[in-house]
């Protein structure tokens, strides 16, 4: 196991056992003692979500939370709902994964130079965490940034958009968020980084079954990560 391996698995040991935001302990547990009628046979993991991948991701994909029935009942990242349904499949597509799909957390899935990671590592009541729980998970992405060091930052929605950024402000990279507007297909290099951040619409079933997200629509922006990775690694 490499050294960053190990980082991360330590890391994400302490994620598992964190219990710092009172309400998503409280809702996550409760969803995985009730679950849903079609996941009746299941043993919900219930626990936070640690991030998943390569450990020598050039990418990093950041998402909101966990879903209630997905990830909060596998314990992998946009695992076992319509979300990673529409997102594992367009990253199979790029190349960024060995295989279209994404069930459990011990179905042969492996990410290629990409690991995803979340604002926010529970299961947050209706899908909005709130801004003292993403500040108080802020920590746990800012130790993945600084293990993996990568060059492409996909955030996947407004949410880890602003969270990125705001750990770029805090750090003094940036001055302000205002000057990144998110928008679906957005492109930015990181000042004094070699860091390009790039936008998508989240994959949420919403967005997804009404159009607002299309396959393509990613198809397009994943094109453009890879071929940023391949200029960067080429200029090696």
């Amino acid at each position: 196991m490499s050294d960053d391996a190990k980082l991360l698995h330590i890391l994400s040991e302490e994620v598992i056992a964190c219990r710092r935001c009172p309400r998503l302990v409280a809702y996550r547990e409760q969803v995985s003692r009730e679950k849903r009628r079609a996941y009746l046979d299941w043993t919900y993991w219930g626990k936070p979500v640690p991030g998943f991948g390569d450990p020598k991701a050039q990418l990093m994909l950041v998402g909101l939370a966990p879903g209630a029935h997905g990830s909060n009942r596998t314990g992998r990242p946009f695992t076992g709902d319509k979300s990673g349904v529409f997102l594992y499949k367009a990253l199979y597509d790029a190349g960024f994964a060995n295989q279209p799909v994404a069930l459990r957390r011990d179905d042969g899935l492996k990410l290629i130079n990409t690991y995803i990671t979340a604002a926010a590592r529970c299961a947050p009541p209706q899908n909005k965490p709130l801004p003292a729980e993403l500040l108080n998970c802020r920590e746990y992405l800012e130790r993945e940034l600084k293990i993996l060091k990568p060059r492409a930052i996909l955030a996947l929605g407004k949410i880890g958009w602003d969270v990125y950024l705001g750990i770029l402000k805090h750090e003094g990279t940036v001055v302000s968020r205002a000057a990144y507007p998110f928008a679906h297909g957005a492109e930015v290099d990181m000042p004094g980084t070699a860091t390009r951040l790039f936008g998508v619409y989240h994959p949420s079933q919403q967005n997804t079954s009404t159009g607002v997200v299309t396959p393509a629509m990613y198809a397009k922006v994943l094109g453009r990560i890879r071929r940023f990775l391949d200029k960067a690694e080429s200029k090696k």
